[in-house]
């Protein structure tokens, strides 16, 4: 009887990886429940310092599967290293990690998200999903889950099932998605004994209105909130209370201010509710 070749014997999700990954599509295996294996054992709790809170994407140095989105890769060596080969034989599926490989996926949830996809965003290419579809376009962004009901965005620092290639042509991110990330804060009623904050001058001018001044305090306050090691909820309510002590009450802050301070936060770790909740618990406590 002839032997099987070596082919034959490698598991399913590795050949798909091995096929994705000679495409340049970094990716790592799944298993049951469509989660990531969990850290090896010196990376248990973090004691690494958390590899996926990093602001840049990976990759992880770890000799085994760990880390998640920070795992993914392209290279075959490592695919398929003997540190590798239990995961696999484990693996249901394969994920990869979309930022890494110039995408943006949109994850809509169910039938309802889909609806709401087809009449607002661009056609793309899609690919079905249990309940729903992934909307998968050309570009990268910062990743948010919930930027609407049954709507994710993976792209930087997340990963995603890979479904199949998926139909239609891919097109570039618009602007429709990017602008799903960055919410207005709820109105938050003033909380008791706000802190008072300083009114604009009597000119009707803010007196903080020069670009050098008004880019200072966010770089400032992005680099508080990324060079944090510790108490990351707390450097992240600091951050936004000392933007907002300045700038809260004289117009200077815009949109794209307030997208930098929440990807910053993300970069950390923070989700998209935290940081809304960080935000206008800052506000509430400035009486803004």
């Amino acid at each position: 009887m002839t032997q099987p070749t070596p082919i034959q014997r490698v598991p399913e999700p590795l050949r798909t990886a091995l096929t994705l990954a000679a495409n340049g599509v970094p990716v790592l295996p799944l298993r049951a429940g469509k989660a990531p294996f969990g850290n090896c054992h010196r990376c248990a709790g973090n004691a690494c310092g958390g590899r996926p809170n990093m602001k840049t994407a990976g990759p992880c140095r770890c000799p085994g599967v760990c880390h998640a989105w920070a795992a993914a890769t392209t290279d075959p060596d490592v695919l398929t290293s003997p540190a590798w080969s239990a995961a696999w034989r484990r693996a249901v599926t394969v994920a990869y990690h979309p930022g890494a490989a110039g995408l943006t996926v949109v994850d809509l949830d169910d039938a309802a998200a889909v609806d709401w996809a087809r009449a607002t965003l661009p056609a793309t290419r899609t690919v079905p999903t249990t309940r729903g579809e992934h909307w998968i376009y050309r570009g990268v962004m910062t990743s948010h889950n919930g930027v609407r009901p049954g709507v994710d965005i993976k792209s930087v620092m997340a990963y995603a099932r890979y479904l199949g290639p998926g139909t239609g042509t891919l097109t570039g991110l618009p602007d429709a998605v990017r602008a799903l990330a960055v919410k207005e804060p709820p109105a938050v009623r003033p909380a008791p004994g706000s802190v008072a904050v300083p009114a604009r001058s009597g000119s009707g001018q803010c007196p903080h209105r020069t670009p050098v001044f008004l880019e200072r305090g966010i770089a400032m306050a992005e680099q508080r909130i990324t060079q944090a090691t510790s108490a990351v909820h707390a450097t992240v309510y600091g951050a936004f209370l000392a933007v907002l002590s300045t700038h809260g009450r004289c117009g200077c802050l815009a949109d794209s201010h307030v997208a930098r301070l929440f990807a910053a936060a993300q970069a950390r770790g923070e989700s998209l509710r935290h940081c809304t909740d960080a935000w206008a618990n800052a506000r509430a406590t400035l009486g803004l």
